[in-house]
């Protein structure tokens, strides 16, 4: 594949490309079992069409990449100041905060410097520690009160964005509570019913959201999110105002962008919110999946504990400082992200107003850079094992410039090894399958709930 052909794809349909009508939302890519069995949408347009091909939703016509190798150029050869995709639904939100271009690449550089960098990812270290101990304690509450004493019904509502959110806003905002509080609660609600709104909003007629409710209930999930955001930030900076007065020393994330300069205030309010938008999806649902996964093949949770043992001395818990020592366990995070939540990614816009999409799920389910896509096989990222893959076969986090902020943050491996090395997981004794849908990214399609056995002589 040239350069030209890339260059020209929002103009026209390459030799192997045709023209194919999605049946799900822009950017989705149907549903797909959570074991066994795969999506037939995305897999089958690659192997009918090839690696590049054309897709309709609505108002959007897309270009589908679902090959590593034509990723990999399209993504090397982008400049120095991507365009973020249209999105036309969350642009009407942003156009007021001007995100685009050289601005967009400047808000980046300032949101990179303090999590994409693995020096000062780990000053978020003892905040992720203090969540998960927390966690610890919800879920042995959790256990207590079902009438088996281990089964913990939906764990993705367990397992909430309590990490990132006290990184961003350097406080707590209840998630971990026996009380959730009421306007955290109408935050996390209004993240899903965003989400949910935003299928119908897409593929429905403009005129019709003056008879419809759907563009107004997505609206108003919108402005819940950011006011949410809007009132912490608030608050932070009465709290470190007072702070300065008294010449105390100031730190944290957010501290460091409202004393930076480099953002105006508005900038600030419409990142920090978007970060937690992120965050919320992406922890609870990996976190969810894998713990499902591991339930359901015992031998390799046994691997991944006895590699805990190994590493971790029975009278402490693990921190951030043990994750490089582990590598099953990184493993099986990236499995969990290939396996059950590869999502599309719109690149941003060709030729307006065509966006290119990156087929993740049809990459990372090409048996071609992995033999038996359908099987949970964690060791697959092991060296030494299996055959080696295309590193543009499975990116999760995204690249370059436009990778994800929170990648370095080492939350998802804290929470799971400390579960692992608490509990034996088993999946619903009443043989419940759960299977996935998306919603942008893949969700279940029901709720998770697993046994939690506790382990003898456990921390």
């Amino acid at each position: 594949t040239s350069p030209s052909h890339l260059q020209s794809a929002s103009r026209m349909v390459p030799a192997w490309g045709v023209r194919r009508r999605c049946l799900g939302p822009a950017g989705a890519e149907g549903a797909a079992p959570g074991q066994g069995g795969a999506d037939p949408a995305p897999l089958m347009s690659r192997r009918i069409y090839g690696p590049i091909w054309k897709s309709t939703f609505g108002h959007y016509e897309n270009i589908n990449i679902g090959s590593p190798v034509v990723l990999e150029q399209l993504l090397r050869q982008e400049g120095k100041y991507p365009m973020r995709s249209d999105m036309a639904l969350w642009k009407e939100h942003r156009d007021t905060r001007h995100l685009e271009g050289e601005r967009w690449y400047r808000l980046r550089q300032v949101l990179n410097k303090r999590l994409l960098k693995p020096s000062e990812a780990v000053l978020y270290a003892d905040a992720i520690g203090e969540v998960v101990s927390d966690l610890m304690v919800r879920l042995r509450d959790e256990r207590s009160r079902s009438p088996s004493g281990v089964l913990v019904g939906d764990v993705a509502n367990l397992l909430s964005p309590t990490g990132i959110s006290y990184i961003l806003f350097e406080t707590r905002i209840g998630c971990l509570k026996q009380q959730v509080p009421a306007e955290t609660q109408r935050f996390i609600d209004s993240i899903n019913l965003m989400f949910k709104n935003s299928i119908f909003a897409t593929v429905l007629p403009r005129w019709s959201r003056k008879v419809l409710p759907f563009w107004d209930r997505y609206l108003d999930s919108w402005d819940t999110i950011f006011a949410f955001g809007k009132t912490l930030i608030d608050r932070k900076m009465v709290e470190l105002e007072g702070q300065v007065e008294r010449g105390k020393e100031v730190s944290g994330y957010l501290s460091y962008l409202l004393a930076s300069g480099r953002l105006s205030l508005d900038e600030v309010y419409g990142s920090v919110a978007e970060l937690l938008l992120a965050g919320v999806d992406t922890t609870s649902n990996t976190l969810s999946w894998a713990l499902y996964h591991l339930s359901r093949d015992l031998g390799i949770q046994e691997t991944l504990y006895q590699e805990l043992k190994a590493v971790v001395p029975a009278n402490r818990f693990p921190g951030a400082e043990d994750i490089p020592k582990m590598p099953m366990l990184r493993a099986v995070i990236k499995e969990t992200l290939r396996y059950s939540l590869a999502l599309p990614l719109p690149q941003g816009p060709g030729h307006q107003p065509t966006l290119f999409v990156l087929a993740h799920y049809a990459m990372s389910h090409d048996e071609t850079y992995f033999p038996e896509p359908e099987r949970f096989l964690p060791q697959r990222w092991l060296r030494g094992h299996g055959s080696p893959h295309h590193p543009f076969s499975s990116i999760p986090f995204g690249y370059g410039v436009r990778a994800c902020v929170g990648r370095r943050i080492a939350e998802l491996e804290m929470h799971l090894a400390l579960i692992i090395q608490a509990f034996e997981v088993r999946p619903d004794p009443r043989g419940v399958e759960v299977t996935s849908v998306s919603r942008i990214v893949l969700v279940a399609d029901k709720p998770i709930n697993l046994e939690f056995i506790a382990r003898p002589g456990a921390p």
